[in-house]
């Protein structure tokens, strides 16, 4: 960054504004779904709020600040951007569907990125508990702004009247925005959303236990893990299943022992598994990600994001030997 005149340094703009990177870096994605636009969007927002630093005078935290800023960017960024869908959000289970131009696909967020360093336990369960895939999903269908004001005042508890502040609107149209939302996210909100989540040692052995079905093409182990009423989806492929279906097609991919190698993960606040699959050479290379929702009673959902390319996000390298 260039110095700005006379107001602040660069040091001294990145010891007020660096510590809410993560934060925003969620927030962007609640609001967009991706990380890619996500990351693209707080660069922007950093840009932007060093930019007008001389015009800031103040008035409200600098926390608020970036917050209007970063909000009111991704507003502007959804009106070019499709809605980002699980296939379960496009049709019913079992049907190809085509996504078309009007959907890009959502994209799973690595924990490492939002969490990072942070050792408030309270902290660390809020910003999972947002990032829920399952969740994140129902977030897309909500208006942009709905989403906004949402997100703003029921994850992010700012106040009314600072909501509007941001949103340059009236504290009445804030609170009948969120009155709207809230009524809209019921009717989408997935069943996931009411499962009974495991405490963390368990959901983690779940997540070894599903690793080990895997890499070792135990289909017995795997169907012992799933629960009967399961999901399955395979984004960039429209297509979903539930139940049996859902189980049989798992149980398919396992192919040989040998076949896959899986590294634990986590992404979205859930266990996560990068898969690698053995390539003719004996070298593994990158397939996907692979989001598990776990619940008291077993697997509940299964999401694999069928992309290599999401590897770097992960600090994961593209082969495995």
């Amino acid at each position: 960054m260039s110095q700005q005149a006379d107001t602040i340094t660069d040091a001294e703009f990145a010891d007020l504004t660096e510590p809410f990177r993560r934060e925003l870096l969620a927030h962007c994605y609640r609001m967009l779904g991706s990380v890619d636009d996500a990351e693209d969007m707080v660069q922007e927002t950093y840009l932007r709020a060093w930019r007008s630093y001389g015009g800031f005078e103040g008035r409200s935290s600098v926390r608020t600040w970036l917050y209007q800023i970063a909000t009111n960017t991704c507003l502007t960024a959804r009106q070019h951007r499709s809605r980002r869908a699980l296939p379960s959000g496009l049709g019913g289970p079992g049907e190809d569907h085509e996504s078309g131009s009007e959907f890009g696909w959502l994209q799973p967020m690595p924990d490492a990125l939002v969490t990072g360093e942070a050792n408030d336990p309270a902290v660390i369960a809020v910003t999972r508990d947002s990032l829920r895939l399952a969740l994140i999903a129902s977030f897309q269908y909500l208006p942009p702004r709905q989403r906004a004001v949402l997100l703003l005042r029921e994850v992010l508890a700012f106040p009314s009247q600072d909501v509007a502040r941001m949103l340059g609107t009236t504290t009445v149209a804030v609170k009948s925005a969120l009155q709207r939302a809230r009524a809209r996210l019921s009717d989408v909100a997935p069943a996931d959303r009411q499962l009974a989540e495991p405490p963390e040692p368990a959901a983690r052995a779940l997540l070894e236990a599903y690793i080990a079905a895997f890499e070792h093409a135990d289909a017995a182990a795997l169907e012992r893990l799933l629960r009967r009423d399961a999901v399955l989806e395979l984004p960039p492929s429209p297509v979903w299943f539930t139940g049996g279906e859902a189980i049989a097609t798992a149980v398919a991919g396992l192919g040989s022992p040998g076949e896959w190698r899986m590294v634990p993960t986590a992404a979205n606040g859930q266990p996560a598994a990068a898969a690698y699959q053995r390539g003719a050479d004996g070298t593994y290379q990158a397939f996907g990600i692979v989001v598990l929702t776990a619940a008291t009673t077993g697997i509940a959902r299964i999401v694999v994001f069928g992309d290599p390319g999401l590897f770097g996000r992960f600090g994961l390298p593209p082969t495995w030997r």
